[in-house]
């Protein structure tokens, strides 16, 4: 009985995973031609398994949460909230995909499933509640990410974007093992139950460094300063649309890894863990907002921007409270379709021939061309900016309200003066795009599915966002008090 509900409650990683081995042996027999049909089964898959989730978060028997396999996965609002974007995300990385590969040579099936076992290696992530979990998720994902960087075999910025990340990424995941082999060392246990209540009291210098390699681990995963460094090679080489699932379901999963780590592992040691996350916070902030101004390509500009936007993330996160965790999940939320519709824009920055342009020069004269791009194009700008009165504004404020909440008015002070810096070079988007000479560069022609996307992603980061703020709300409240 207990198998039988340990594997009810991880069903939607089940169902993913029998879809995309049943879907990875179609791509194999159908080829090339297969790939239109594996998309739409993918993104079918991801759909079940959000319904399968809803249905889980709704039972009454699980309404507080519950642990699977013997303490290592653990089903609750948080995991479920964190999944909800993560396969959200996906699917729109899905749906934008076809047409740019078939633009840019041949569309092959095998996309859509990696897509699939990233999604799978996300959901473990969020859920983990074991070292050994979490490890197993995080490379699965890896793995993936680290193919799909490279997925157009015969441009050469993707093959180097996707061996960047290879490389530093073994990097990363070695300095996360041994930092896990330190915990285990001295908690005894790769729990994060038993951790938390083995190391109380003051750190011993072991474990103490065993928490700022995990920390360290994690942080790559989430292109945090000091360990952002192959973001922007990343985002710039990679396709566009890897870029875009890049930015926002595993920027998701990281995050909530990360938190459920500290929370649940490592909630006993605020002193030793609210430093890291402090000074990581910052200097994502600082730097993010610095490196972006010289930018000239838009897809590093945005990478850059993703730097600055974890930042203020991590401040919910660095108050250590339930109204800090559930700011941060909010903010994550409107930034993961702050992000999405940003990247997506980009996709419809074509010249004539339907080539693929990148430069901020090439931006100049939008309005004229393009005028509904242009417009979408700033709001997605001036949100990510934190410019009331657009919803990105309101992410912002949460999680100023909840340091300041905690007693962190310095973290928050310095945290709202950084975001003006940041502010400069979205303006600066937005201004070459309305007042600059016209560049004539972006032809007048859009996508329909591209075009409704962008659509309704930016209705949700309008004013009108603030008419769900009553419906998610509560979600981000119960995923909070999940961890505490």
């Amino acid at each position: 009985m207990e198998l039988a509900t340990s594997l009810w409650l991880t069903s939607p990683e089940i169902l993913l995973t029998c879809a995309s081995l049943v879907l990875l042996i179609v791509a194999a027999w159908g080829g090339e031609k297969s790939a239109r049909l594996v998309t739409i089964l993918s993104a079918a898959s991801l759909f079940g398994a959000a319904i399968l989730l809803m249905i889980l978060a709704h039972n009454p028997e699980f309404k507080d949460g519950t642990y699977a396999f013997d303490g290592l996965y653990r089903m609750d609002n948080f995991g479920s909230a964190a999944k909800f974007l993560i396969y959200f995300a996906a699917i729109i990385a899905l749906m934008i995909a076809p047409r740019y590969f078939k633009d840019a040579g041949k569309y092959r099936p095998e996309y859509p499933v990696l897509v699939l076992f990233a999604a799978i290696g996300m959901g473990i992530m969020v859920s983990a509640t074991d070292m050994l979990t979490l490890y197993i998720g995080l490379e699965l994902n890896s793995l993936s990410a680290y193919v799909l960087a490279s997925f157009l075999r015969t441009d050469d910025r993707s093959a180097e974007a996707g061996l960047k990340y290879f490389v530093l990424g073994a990097l990363a995941s070695g300095m996360l093992l041994f930092g896990i082999s330190l915990v285990y060392g001295f908690a005894g246990s790769t729990n994060f139950a038993v951790i938390g209540e083995t190391l109380t009291g003051d750190l011993a210098t072991g474990p103490l460094i065993g928490l700022v390699l995990v920390l360290s681990g994690l942080a790559f995963k989430i292109s945090a300063v000091p360990f952002h460094m192959w973001t922007p090679d990343v985002y710039e080489g990679a396709p566009t649309p890897v870029t875009t699932f890049f930015a926002s379901a595993p920027k998701v999963a990281a995050i909530a890894m990360t938190t459920r780590v500290i929370i649940d592992a490592f909630g006993g040691q605020t002193e030793a863990w609210q430093q890291i996350i402090v000074f990581v916070a910052l200097a994502s902030i600082v730097l993010g907002a610095v490196a972006a101004i010289g930018q000239q390509n838009i897809k590093r500009l945005l990478a850059y921007s993703s730097i600055n936007n974890v930042g203020f993330m991590l401040i919910g996160l660095a108050a250590g409270t339930a109204q800090g965790v559930s700011a941060m999940m909010f903010y994550l939320l409107i930034y993961t379709v702050m992000t999405l519709g940003s990247f997506i824009c980009v996709m419809e920055m074509r010249d004539s021939e339907g080539k693929p342009l990148e430069t901020l020069s090439s931006l100049a004269g939008m309005s004229q061309t393009r005028p509904g791009l242009a417009a979408a194009f700033a709001v997605f700008m001036f949100s990510l900016a934190g410019i009331p009165p657009l919803f990105g504004f309101w992410g912002k404020f949460l999680v100023f309200d909840a340091a300041v909440a905690a007693g962190m008015l310095p973290l928050a002070v310095i945290g709202i003066a950084a975001s003006v810096i940041g502010a400069f070079y979205y303006i600066k988007v937005v201004k070459i795009i309305y007042f600059d000479e016209p560049s004539n560069e972006i032809a007048a022609t859009g996508h329909k599915t591209e075009n409704g996307l962008i659509l309704v992603l930016a209705l949700i980061v309008s004013p009108l966002g603030y008419l769900a703020i009553p419906s998610i709300a509560p979600i981000a409240n119960a995923a909070a008090a999940a961890l505490f």
